[in-house]
């Protein structure tokens, strides 16, 4: 039987971020400021433009946090209810 991770007690909004690891290669390095989050997904404002990465597919650094993407899955008011 899995064990299920812990949510992440964390807002995403405004913070800055940065892809670690991947299952898809091309998004590991991408940086930017959290501007939308889902259930699923992130977006990030990038000297590029906006990226949307999937939560459960990345790893990331947030303020020198290094977070499983699938710690972030679900609405943040879930996630702070949930830990609770």
């Amino acid at each position: 039987m899995q064990k299920k991770q812990k949510p992440v007690r964390l807002a995403l909004m405004g913070e800055m971020l940065r892809v670690t690891e991947s299952q898809n290669p091309s998004l590991v390095g991408i940086e930017g400021k959290v501007i939308d989050e889902t259930r699923h997904t992130i977006e990030i404002e990038t000297k590029k433009g906006i990226k949307t990465i999937i939560k459960d597919q990345v790893t990331v650094n947030i303020n020198g946090k290094i977070i499983e993407g699938k710690k972030l899955e679900g609405r943040i008011e879930e996630r702070i209810k949930n830990s609770q």
